[in-house]
């Protein structure tokens, strides 16, 4: 196995376990305990991964918290969840995603009437005085940091919602490594979610662009509307077109 892909799987383990032992890593991927430090070695000095007695163990430190990233870019944010929110019929039933972006899109559907499936709990706070909004909880453990629920006890019968739309937020995107998410706790829903819709709707500001978080939840490709407030470069461009992904740029 090439060291830069054992490395990264080694930070997927790591993150799905929150805390393991360099005895399992070394016996997981089928090399030398001085293997297994030099590998380490990278992944702590990027800060996503602390070292602990015996082992490795997930910074949590590192995750920004929702409130953190709510302030950030609120103008792009704003412009993106309407032009997402324009796309929402009367009578749809969808889904939005945990992210600061998603959030901003309640204030546009407040005069719709629509049944929303949310895993976030300011998603829920913000749509509550709206009778017309049917509000269901995706359920779960509550993470804080996030104000997201995951650890979904029952994950698979998530597939069961016929949602008409699904409304996707991420940490960071990119042609190679796809659409990516910092906690992995989120990433089954995520996951689940993209792959039973047809149409899959992704919000990221410009910023999100050529960057990845430790967990892709889908690749590329399989987002229909990529919804964004620049124009990204040529690459991306030609991406979409080839992909049939529709490209969306705000306007103000």
């Amino acid at each position: 196995m090439l060291k830069i892909k054992r490395v990264q799987q080694i930070q997927e383990y790591v993150f799905e376990h929150e805390s393991v032992s360099l005895d399992d890593l070394g016996t997981v991927f089928g090399v030398s305990k001085t293997t297994i430090r030099r590998d380490i070695r990278k992944l702590i000095k990027e800060g996503m991964i602390q070292k602990i007695y015996g082992g490795v163990a997930i910074n949590h430190a590192k995750l920004e918290s929702f409130n953190e990233r709510k302030t950030r870019n609120p103008v792009q944010k704003h412009l993106i969840a309407k032009t997402a929110a324009d796309y929402v019929e009367n009578g749809d039933v969808i889904f939005i995603d945990s992210g600061t972006t998603t959030l901003e899109m309640i204030r546009f559907l407040k005069n719709k009437q629509v049944t929303i499936i949310t895993n976030n709990l300011d998603i829920i706070v913000e749509a509550l005085p709206f009778e017309n909004l049917n509000i269901i909880s995706t359920g779960g453990i509550l993470e804080r940091d996030t104000k997201s629920f995951s650890s979904y006890n029952k994950p698979n019968s998530f597939e069961k919602y016929n949602f008409d739309k699904v409304f996707m937020a991420s940490t960071g995107v990119s042609i190679s490594n796809g659409v990516t998410n910092s906690s992995p706790l989120e990433s089954e829903i995520k996951e689940i979610t993209v792959k039973g819709t047809s149409d899959v709707f992704l919000l990221v500001d410009h910023t999100k662009f050529e960057k990845y978080a430790m967990v892709t939840y889908c690749r590329l490709e399989e987002i229909d509307y990529l919804i964004t407030d620049d124009l990204p470069d040529e690459s991306y461009q030609n991406y979409a077109k080839e992909n049939n992904i529709e490209l969306v740029v705000t306007k103000e």
